[in-house]
């Protein structure tokens, strides 16, 4: 019997993923078990495995395509079996939408109990039939994120495949995404690759070509540009943008921000240092998980109808990298000493850079930090990370002459921007959390205990 093995979801945040490389071609022998295929999903590159032993019957996502999760990706077929029909690798979450529009309503339709109550907003303000959409949550549970998918799809309906022409047409992975990223249909393509496989330069081609027939357009202004480049939405990048997205429009955000005298942390760093590599994050990741343990609503997460106050205190640390964002997370920085955090964050930025994280490494955080201080940024209003109900800008350090006792004095003050959800929590809490990291930042001492 024919198995379809599936992009599962690794993670809560993540949405889809986009397929790498495959590890095994149509009508190799496959082990339970055995890796198949290398997708990027929520930053971070994994394998997905075979489920039964068997032959790779089919291949239904093209290399350097990205789908939704639980998109059919292969179809694993018995030895002696021969799987019906023949697949087309081109966007399999065109095909699913097209087999479920062409089910009866009640075939496809969802119990009222399977959507949460967030993606039933979102549907009644879109306009969105929820018989249409596939839910991805557990059990099949429609999630924001499905009917997000659902109106994005209505903005920017994927057009039908050319069967004639895909069915035939032989391309490599990086020609066929240039292609894509183009808008170049295949059948406007002389393949030159043996068996007229079409190559990326076959593609380059035919790019070069249309933008020589196109005629010189009007006259722009000096600040415009008629050549310029196109990032697509995908990988890492569309990761960040739906997320982000998802964050403002699901959650009520409210940013507080505060002034704080860190002279205490200037002196305590300038000590600690001569001993071991630390930064002002690793100090302050530092005070944030001694004062969640003081007021734990703001180490939580809401999903759906419900507010789950987290034990452990995860804090997820925010890394730059060249192409977006990624957030590794420091497990139980309460029971850690200063160096042993300092060493972790240490060792997940360079991870991060170099692109070897987990899943494990960047899924679980119950708050979250990050630094635009080095940047020269004095405040700002971060963006939550769902589904947290909470995140900590570090603004940079400043001299400021200040009032101490009865004498004015240099001091060195710091700008923490807090972003809180106020569906789970209120401003006076939120306030009263500042001021709580406030007194661990200028009493530095305490984070040495």
């Amino acid at each position: 019997m024919a198995t379809e093995i599936v992009l599962p979801q690794w993670s809560m945040g993540m949405a889809d993923g986009t397929i790498v490389r495959w590890l095994k071609q149509e009508g190799d022998e496959v082990r339970q078990g055995e890796p198949l295929v290398e997708v990027e999903a929520a930053k971070v590159t994994s394998e997905v495995e075979a489920e039964v032993s068997g032959v790779l019957a089919r291949i239904l996502v093209a290399e350097g395509e990205t789908v939704p999760v639980r998109t059919p990706l292969c179809v694993i077929g018995a030895a002696d079996e021969v799987v019906a029909g023949t697949a087309t690798p081109t966007r399999a979450a065109a095909s699913a939408a097209e087999t479920a529009a062409s089910l009866p309503p009640a075939a496809v339709s969802q119990p009222s109990g399977q959507v949460t109550p967030v993606a039933r907003k979102m549907a009644k303000e879109y306009g969105i039939d929820l018989s249409r959409v596939r839910g991805s949550g557990p059990g099949g549970r429609i999630v924001a994120e499905d009917v997000q998918r659902a109106i994005e799809e209505v903005a920017h309906p994927v057009p039908p495949p050319a069967p004639q022409v895909s069915a035939t047409v032989q391309i490599i992975p990086a020609a066929r995404k240039l292609a894509k990223e183009h808008g170049i249909g295949l059948e406007q393509i002389r393949g030159s690759g043996p068996g007229g496989r079409i190559t990326v330069e076959d593609v380059q081609q035919v790019i070069t070509a249309a933008a020589r027939s196109v005629p010189s357009p009007s006259p722009l202004p000096e600040t415009s540009s008629s050549t310029g480049q196109v990032i697509p939405l995908t990988g890492m990048r569309g990761t960040i943008a739906r997320r982000m997205q998802q964050s403002v429009q699901t959650s009520a955000q409210v940013t507080l921000i505060s002034e704080v005298d860190v002279s205490a942390l200037v002196r305590l760093r300038e000590m600690l240092k001569e001993q071991f590599a630390l930064t002002y994050t690793d100090l302050i990741v530092k005070a944030v998980a001694l004062a969640l343990k003081e007021h734990p609503r703001l180490n939580a997460r809401v999903e759906g109808e419900h507010i789950w106050l987290e034990q452990a205190i995860d804090i997820g640390v925010a890394v730059a990298l060249d192409e977006g964002l990624i957030v590794p997370v420091v497990r139980n920085a309460d029971r850690k000493a200063l160096q042993e955090i300092a060493q972790e964050t240490r060792q997940l930025a360079r991870r991060a850079r170099e692109g070897t994280l987990s899943r494990e490494e960047i899924t679980g955080s119950t708050f979250s930090v990050t630094n635009l201080g080095v940047y020269g940024i004095d405040a700002f209003t971060p963006i939550i990370n769902p589904p947290e109900v909470a995140i900590l800008g570090i603004g940079r350090l400043n001299e400021k002459f200040m009032r101490v006792s009865q004498e004015g004095e240099w001091r060195q003050v710091m700008t923490l921007s807090l972003t809180f959800d106020h569906r789970a929590v209120d401003g006076a809490p939120a306030a009263a959390f500042l001021q709580t990291l406030a007194r661990y930042l200028e009493n530095a001492a305490e984070l040495t205990g």
